[in-house]
């Protein structure tokens, strides 16, 4: 029972080790060959009708629309900011109070509008019924405050203008809530 030994190692086990070693090679092979297959026809696919400068061609097309994008972008932000600035300005709270001037006459004819802007600067308005006309009184506001003293009525539609922001975020909420319990159920 001669052994033949190679490197101090016996010839069978080297030659099991070698064979065991070509058939992972070879599964190896397989699988690169495989995805060499497979991306090759992904390749195909995505040049098939196109060459390299049709490609090249429809890139900068799409480059370029992105730049007129930021640039549209960057010019929609600047007249967002403008106008942000105008709307602080313009009439966006009101006030209105109607009551009856005289006694003397049925319902509530008369009424009082306040109308301000973000600083609470504007106007309030007294249109004041009776049985001979109307007469109608425009007082300046200005930060909230009038130089001119203003009657109750004038007073509660100023401060209904002046809270309406508020009126309107509790709102908001509320319905923030309603949709977060709705949205639970």
């Amino acid at each position: 029972m001669n052994e033949i030994t190679v490197l101090g190692m016996n010839i069978k086990f080297v030659t099991t080790i070698l064979v065991l070693l070509v058939i992972f090679l070879l599964v190896l092979i397989f699988l690169m060959i495989r995805k060499m297959n497979i991306m090759s026809r992904k390749y195909s696919a995505l040049m098939s009708g196109k060459k390299g400068a049709d490609l090249e061609k429809i890139i900068r097309i799409r480059f370029k629309e992105m730049d007129q994008v930021k640039a549209n972008a960057k010019r929609v932000t600047k007249e967002h900011k403008e106008i942000k600035g105008h709307l602080s300005s313009c009439i966006n709270k009101y006030g209105l109070v109607k009551y009856d001037a005289f006694n003397e006459m049925a319902g509530k004819l008369s009424f009082v509008i306040a109308l301000l802007n973000d600083e609470n600067s504007g106007i309030v308005l007294n249109a004041m019924h009776s049985r001979e006309g109307c007469f109608t009184y425009a007082k300046e506001i200005i930060k909230g405050e009038s130089f001119i003293p203003l009657s109750d009525e004038e007073k509660q539609a100023l401060e209904q203008a002046k809270t309406v922001e508020e009126e309107i975020n509790d709102l908001t909420k509320e319905a923030e809530t309603e949709d977060d319990i709705n949205f639970d159920l």
